[in-house]
Parts: C-alpha cells; sequence; structure tokens
C-alpha cells in the first residue's frame, strides 16, 4: 500500500509540475505578447527615424562630393591660368631680348 500511496504521491508531484510549467509557459506568453506591440511600434520609430538619418547623410555626402568637384575644377582653372599668365610674361620678357 505504501508503494501505491508513494506512486501516487510522485505522479501527482509531477502533476503539479507540468500544471506549474504550463502556467508559467502561458504567464510568459502573455506577458510577450504585452511587451511586443510598443516595442514593436518603437524598432519601427527608430527604423525610420534611422532611414531619414541615412537618407539626410547621403544626400549631406551628396552635396560635400559634388563642392569638392567643384573645388577641384576651380583650382583646375586657376593653376591653368596660373601657367597661362606665366607664358604670357615669358613670351613678353623674350620680346625684348
Amino acid at each position: 500500500m505504501e508503494g501505491r500511496e508513494t506512486q501516487t504521491k510522485s505522479e501527482g508531484g509531477e502533476a503539479l509540475r507540468s500544471h506549474a510549467a504550463i502556467r508559467c509557459a502561458k504567464a510568459a506568453l502573455l506577458l510577450s505578447s504585452l511587451k511586443s506591440p510598443p516595442n514593436r511600434s518603437v524598432d519601427i520609430a527608430i527604423d525610420n527615424d534611422d532611414i531619414l538619418e541615412k537618407e539626410i547623410l547621403r544626400r549631406e555626402i551628396g552635396d560635400l562630393k559634388m563642392e569638392v568637384a567643384r573645388e577641384r575644377l576651380q583650382n583646375k582653372r586657376i593653376k591653368l591660368c596660373g601657367l597661362l599668365e606665366l607664358l604670357l610674361q615669358l613670351t613678353r620678357f623674350m620680346q625684348f631680348y
């Protein structure tokens, strides 16, 4: 008889453990479902902010690249004008010799 009582107690203990595990799992699911929507909306907002930030940075980078290209072209023109001025001075100097 004692064997049966201990067997039923152990079966009852296992049943209680499995029931407690099921309750814990349900509670965890409920908690995660409560947490999910705000986190998703925050993630979406953060993603949108990141996308906007990246787009702004791309535009700024593009503008800066254009500005650098203009400055390089201007520097080339200045060098060319300086070279032409030097050539004109040399030809003028050679005329007097």
